[in-house]
């Protein structure tokens, strides 16, 4: 709307009287009204009860109506702030209920005098109004604290008033103040009570006047002089972003009704529709998007790989010492067939740990390669591309008689000198493969003669860097892209999220592989720990290597502030099925530390005599690749670490590892971690050490992991567990997911109906010219979501 100047962008720092609340916001991830009014609830409460002031019972929530008798402002001088005490009586509302008549006392504490002449100015005496809130006890007698209230128009109505009221009357009052109130994930900076109190001040601000006037957070107060300002209805603040005839024939509500519904609902009905309204929306937006990228990179050029006879590739396969598997030699043919065509692959590898996605990758590259073009294999560390780089070296030496392919290496910790040389060879335009880290997204990097793109755990890497990728050619063509991730993820929900490439699957694990024997310890259980050191040390005098996982790097009293290497996947509550309160884990204990759990260990008889190293994402590149050196060499035969060691880390001597904390990850995080032992044939351990409470869902959470090696079947029960984004690694990468409400598992139906609508508004308006909001959203959700696991 002309002239307003608050929208979903505006930054809640220009709005918010409250900065200590702005910051607790931010901590929350929530910086705009936009992220505020898409930060969702978990549940509703149920309605809130109507009694009079002696049928209260003290801490439960209730409402009544009454008459302001008294109201008085009290400067506290030692703590530089006011009380404000309200005497109110509830006879009238009393006797209707037929109860006696009571007066109670209604107190606010503020440092801020506009918040208390405020206040004073809607409560004088004789006013009416509406009280909802859980009363307490002070000195005696019943007492409600920062309550909220409703004032309600005066009966008669007095002339010449020119106060603006809340309700309309008691009844209207006690019906919106009755109603379920929302519950939001908290924590202990910022309550559930004070985000819904926020929220609703901001849509009252965006338009809906006719909702509870905002209370602390005084944005009412703060802006008095401004009303045009906040001119305007909710619904121009809020445009639609779902086709009118999409929302008809869905019964969906609009999208500021939806959030109003949501927020601030009239029922348990009402929320639960604008959750399924803006569950579509997210739906429609993620198909939307994922299909305008199938079509965008279908439209691109790429450079045909065609096979000629006794080709580089047949011979890398005729040479390895070992026998493919059949799923290795299907999708081995299956990018042969894509890398043939003018248009670029998009191709996502989906292996189970250890199943041998990297010698396709390479077979891939070799393809590329002996088509006369250069291949880049990116890593997510510098530790996992130099690990790369020596492998493929090894390999492609062994093909007899052919010229040297060159093998290039580009890190960010490589000395200069070095540096220079790599990015000579890439920008030479000479046939070969470049391995490389984030490094290669720099300006300086041209590979001048690039066919194919290999990522390695691709959920490591940005949209925009992914799509820098695709700048890398000089020539004006797009590469072919394989992207690959161990991170088990379900077919329903790889079909839904990575609608824009085609899949394959490695299931099987090469020959030589043992199981992995995995064992929940409760760290309570001194017996059990002690022997399970035991077993270690009997296993690194037999020649192995242990890894020892801890969530955070070290304590936050030692200036860390809490840094974690990759924050351990909290379970994720299924919103709107559960009455539990995720900010329950405030109480949790404090996770183990490397620095704590490497000098405990260092002091127990078990490993007397052993050399430890550490291993974290704080150290330095060369230090990483010292440490892991040593750990493979046998130097150091323990390595306590963060997940750091998480993808891709390949020691074959390592056989056991343990995991502090693991019912506070994710179980596809917990199943890649296991992944690390038993890769060299040898039989192998993975200790999942525990402090879950006796039949808590996170208890049951780990039972999986014991019971179940399928990755597959892992990341479903993750999927139920937790949220869709999580999986699909945007906890990991430290992105902000766009996906708030979808689940994979219990909205197949509807995501498959908002791709089936998606693919018929893309068909009759490619562009969506006709449907302006839509379209700025799917660019947004393109731009700016890290679960989005594409490269467009």
């Amino acid at each position: 709307m002309e002239g307003m100047s608050i929208s979903l962008d505006t930054p809640l720092a220009a709005l918010l009287a409250n900065k200590r609340r702005v910051s607790a916001l931010k901590s929350f991830g929530i910086v705009s009204v936009g992220d505020a009014l898409t930060y969702y609830p978990f549940r509703v409460t149920d309605p809130v009860p109507a009694r009079a002031v002696r049928e209260a019972r003290i801490g439960e929530a209730m409402a009544f109506a009454a008459v302001v008798r008294s109201a008085r402002v009290v400067p506290m001088n030692a703590r530089h702030g006011y009380r404000f005490e309200v005497v109110a009586d509830d006879s009238a509302f009393a006797a209707s209920r037929g109860a006696p008549g009571s007066v109670v006392r209604l107190v606010f504490f503020s440092r801020r005098k506009s918040y208390v002449d405020w206040m004073a100015m809607r409560l004088v005496a004789g006013a009416s109004v509406v009280v909802s809130g859980a009363p307490g006890e002070y000195m005696g007698q019943l007492q409600f604290t920062h309550p909220d209230i409703l004032t309600v128009v005066p009966t008669p109505a007095q002339p010449n008033d020119a106060r603006s009221y809340d309700a309309a009357s008691m009844d209207e009052g006690l019906a919106r103040v009755c109603r379920p109130r929302p519950v939001y994930h908290a924590s202990s900076r910022l309550s559930s009570e004070h985000i819904h109190e926020t929220i609703v001040s901001l849509l009252w601000a965006l338009g809906g006047r006719d909702m509870v006037a905002p209370g602390t957070d005084e944005i009412a107060v703060q802006h008095a002089d401004d009303e045009e300002r906040f001119a305007g209805t909710l619904a121009e603040a809020i445009p639609d972003i779902l086709p009118e005839v999409t929302r008809a024939d869905r019964g969906l509500l609009h999208r500021a009704e939806a959030f109003r519904a949501v927020h601030e609902p009239e029922s348990v009905k009402a929320f639960h529709q604008g959750i399924a309204t803006l569950r579509y929306e997210e739906a429609l937006v993620c198909q939307t998007a994922l299909l305008r990228t199938r079509r965008d990179v279908k439209a691109a050029t790429a450079h045909p790989c065609t096979l000629a006879t006794d080709s580089l590739r047949d011979r890398f396969i005729a040479s390895l010492p070992f026998q493919l598997t059949n799923g290795q030699r299907e999708v081995i043919d299956d990018i042969a067939v894509d890398m043939a065509q003018d248009c670029p692959m998009q191709r996502l590898l989906q292996g189970e740990v250890g199943s041998g996605k990297t010698v396709v990758a390479l077979v891939a590259m070799l393809q590329a390669v002996g088509a006369g073009y250069q291949a880049v294999f990116v890593a997510p560390t510098q530790v996992l591309a130099e690990q790369h780089a020596e492998t493929i070296r090894s390999m492609v030496e062994a093909l007899e008689g052919d010229h040297i392919i060159p093998i290039t290496l580009l890190t960010g910790g490589m000395k200069l000198a070095a540096r220079r040389k790599a990015l000579a060879e890439a920008a030479s335009g000479e046939p070969g493969i470049i391995v490389a880290t984030h490094a290669a997204f720099s300006k300086t990097f041209q590979a001048t003669n690039l066919a194919l793109v290999v990522i390695d755990e691709q959920h490591r890497f940005g949209v925009e860097q992914r799509e820098s990728l695709h700048a890398m050619p000089t020539d004006g063509t797009t590469p072919h892209l394989l992207v690959m991730t161990a991170t088990p993820i379900p077919r329903t929900a790889a079909m839904t999220w990575f609608g824009n490439l085609d899949i394959s699957w490695l299931t099987e694990l090469p020959g030589g592989r043992k199981p992995i024997r995995t064992v929940v310890v409760n760290e309570a259980d001194g017996g059990t720990m002690a022997h399970m050191f035991s077993h270690i040390r009997a296993r690194i005098d037999a020649g192995e290597r242990a890894y020892i996982v801890c969530a955070r790097i070290d304590d936050p009293a030692d200036g860390d502030e809490g840094k974690q290497d990759a924050a351990p996947a909290d379970m994720e509550l299924d919103p709107y099925a559960t009455s539990e309160d995720a900010s329950t884990s405030e109480t949790r204990p404090p996770l183990h530390t490397v620095a704590e759990i490497a000098n405990r260990l260092q002091k127990l008889p078990q490993f007397q005599s052993i050399r430890f190293a550490t291993l974290t994402g704080r150290d330095k590149d060369d230090v990483k690749t010292r440490v892991m050196a040593d750990f493979a060499s046998g130097t150091t035969p323990v390595l306590v670490a963060t997940t750091v060691i998480e993808v891709g880390v390949d020691v074959k001597q390592a056989s056991c590892i343990v995991i502090f904390d693991a019912d506070r990850y994710g179980l596809s995080q917990l199943h890649q971690l296991r992944g690390r032992v038993g890769r060299g044939g040898t039989n192998s351990w993975a200790f999942l050490i525990s402090r879950a409470e006796a039949g808590s869902p996170a208890e049951a959470r780990l039972e999986v992991i014991h019971d179940s090696l399928d990755g597959a079947e892992i990341a479903q029960a993750d999927l139920q567990f937790r949220g869709a984004g999580d999986v699909l690694g945007d906890a990991q990468s430290g992105g902000k997911s766009s996906l708030k409400l979808l689940r994979v598992i219990k909205d197949a139906d509807l995501i498959a109906d908002a791709r089936a609508r998606a693919e018929r508004l893309l068909a009759a308006d490619p562009e969506l010219a006709g449907e302006v909001q839509l379209a700025g959203a799917v660019l947004d959700f393109t731009r700016g979501n890290e679960a989005f696991l594409t490269s467009s």
